[in-house]
């Protein structure tokens, strides 16, 4: 099969992909950007978007990426820390005019006429650089920061997931993801890397995404665990969905921790486990389940070391829960200072903040980031109760409040699309968890307020809970 490129307004295919590509980066050229410049493409997935980020990537610029919503004032602190040359925005990207943007079709229209010269996309260029790619944490426990990538080092990476997943070049992809991310961004370019078929799909419209996996026969479905969750209510509501999705041969996920529960219903289903992985925008990609051993998160990928670590620092034995380090050559260069330079990372064992364990097959199980409250005498970690409640089927998120006398309140909020009352929540929880783990206040939302990312909002439920 021929590897396409399907939009929501185009279908091409990958060699003409790569050709309006490099029409688009003879465009960019004319415009002044070169090798090492830095710019930013701050877009919503498109076809259109992919065929800037390719054209950039060949000229060789240093790309710093924004996420599509992120805000006027804060995508200009960006513009100005970065010392971008050149904002290239689509139309509903909101952006300061003063920043002078580029919008796509400035470049599109122009490129159409072209007679290219160059044969194929090179990345050598931008591979070389240490900024080749500028792209931002998430911001769940903080500011965002600059992560600064090497190219070279991210499709390294990527060689590597695709290896241990087992992407195809007769594979359909389907990311249900924002391209500006770690993990759509990892999609997109595997896709370009094992030479298989990308669809890109409405991710915020499951139902229209549906329809397109079932008719470009998609193989391999990425998304967060929240979007698998609407998926299967989806098809629970309108069982006619459900043949889109016959040709799927793997549903992986990522980007947020994935419940027991969930897992067994696509296992019920669909007769195919949730394929969950771990990762990071400033380790990139580190372990992954696969089909022949889809346990937990899976191993670690060739090359990449996991150690788990007590308070000390010495190794735990499997089994033993602790802080995840990683040890991967693919990691960041550093991160970005406010005036522009990088402040590097060694490299070596790097901590990651998060909790978790191996087992004796060295499967990775994360339980959460290592944020310990105080209360009532007991150190707790919300993220792991989180875990326990969600393996009874009960979707919980905990906001920790500070209280002079207990030393910190747990504020729970229970995800229930059917409308059952605190008082039922608090009851379950009561059967699962002890008195110290039990919370102050359950607080019941028909679905949790989503980041950018797809992952739960933290900064939206700790508003809820001060209210």
């Amino acid at each position: 099969m021929t590897a396409k490129i399907f939009g929501a307004d185009s279908v091409q295919t990958l060699d003409a992909f790569e050709q309006d590509a490099l029409r688009v980066a003879s465009v960019i050229r004319d415009r002044g950007v070169g090798p090492g410049d830095r710019v930013m493409l701050k877009a919503g997935n498109s076809t259109a978007y992919l065929s800037v980020l390719f054209a950039l990537m060949h000229v060789g610029a240093s790309i710093v990426l924004v996420d599509q919503q992120e805000r006027a004032e804060e995508t200009r602190r960006i513009a100005l820390r970065t010392g971008a040359k050149v904002v290239f925005v689509d139309d509903d990207a909101p952006v300061d005019r003063e920043a002078d943007p580029v919008h796509l079709y400035e470049l599109l229209v122009p490129s159409a006429g072209l007679t290219g010269t160059e044969h194929s996309l090179d990345f050598d260029t931008w591979g070389r650089l240490p900024d080749g790619l500028i792209m931002w944490t998430s911001g769940s426990t903080g500011s965002p920061k600059g992560v600064v990538k090497n190219g070279a080092k991210f499709l390294r990476n990527l060689e590597r997931n695709a290896a241990q997943v087992g992407h195809r070049p007769d594979d359909v992809l389907l990311p249900l993801l924002p391209f500006a991310h770690q993990y759509g961004l990892s999609m997109v370019l595997i896709a370009w890397l094992t030479r298989c078929s990308l669809v890109i799909a409405p991710y915020r419209r499951l139902d229209h995404a549906l329809r397109m996996a079932g008719q470009t026969g998609t193989t391999v479905i990425d998304a967060t665990p929240s979007s698998y969750r609407s998926m299967l209510n989806l098809v629970t509501r309108k069982p006619a969905l459900r043949t889109h999705l016959e040709s799927v041969r793997m549903f992986c996920v990522g980007a947020a921790p994935l419940d027991a529960p969930l897992v067994a219903r696509y296992q019920a289903e669909f007769g195919l486990p949730l394929l969950d992985s771990y990762g990071s925008t400033e380790l990139g990609n580190i372990a992954f389940a696969t089909l022949d051993n889809p346990v937990a998160c899976g191993r670690a990928m060739d090359g990449i070391e996991v150690r788990i670590v007590d308070e000390a620092g010495l190794p735990r034995a499997a089994g033993e829960p602790g802080e995840i380090e990683v040890d991967t050559p693919d990691g960041l260069e550093g991160h970005l200072d406010e005036d522009g330079t990088v402040a590097r990372v060694p490299s070596g064992w790097q901590a990651t903040g998060d909790l978790g364990y191996l087992d004796e097959h060295r499967n990775l199980f994360v339980l959460g980031r290592k944020l310990a409250v105080h209360r009532n005498g007991y150190t707790l970690y919300p993220e792991v109760i989180e875990r326990k409640a969600e393996a009874a089927d009960c979707p919980v998120r905990i906001v920790p409040l500070p209280d002079e006398r207990r030393g910190t309140q747990l504020v729970f909020f229970v995800e229930d699309e059917q409308g059952r009352d605190a008082a039922h929540w608090r009851e379950v929880l009561a059967g699962l968890l002890p008195a110290f783990e039990q919370p102050n206040r359950v607080l019941v939302l028909d679905s949790f307020p989503l980041n950018r990312n797809g992952k739960p909002d933290k900064h939206r439920l700790a508003e809820l809970a001060q209210q």
